[in-house]
């Protein structure tokens, strides 16, 4: 899952799973995360500059953003090292929710 538009980059944040271990960018926040359901929520404030993802209810990762002033996020599955020929990602009841000024 990856948040994009930042300034100086192309992501504000970037989940990836490798192996069993879920990390933002290469590194690790959580293990044990292959081959389960999971509930993720990402809050990402942009006029704080600051990004938070929960995993099942828990806050595994609290961060600052790269900036930037218009953004849109992608999920999906991306070759990753030693990528095989099966590789998936399943996702279900996406919402979207932004901030009243």
């Amino acid at each position: 899952m990856q948040v994009f538009g930042a300034s100086g980059h192309a992501t504000t944040l970037m989940l990836r799973v490798y192996g069993d271990n879920l990390a933002v960018y290469r590194s690790k926040i959580l293990s044990n995360i292959h081959n389960r359901w999971f509930r993720l929520n990402v809050f990402h404030d942009v006029d704080d500059s600051k990004v938070m993802v929960y995993i099942d209810g828990s806050l595994v990762y609290k961060g600052v953003d790269h900036g930037g002033k218009s953004h849109y996020f992608k999920f999906g599955v991306y070759a990753q090292d030693d990528d095989s020929h099966l590789m998936e990602s399943r996702w279900k009841g996406i919402k979207i929710f932004k901030k009243k000024k």
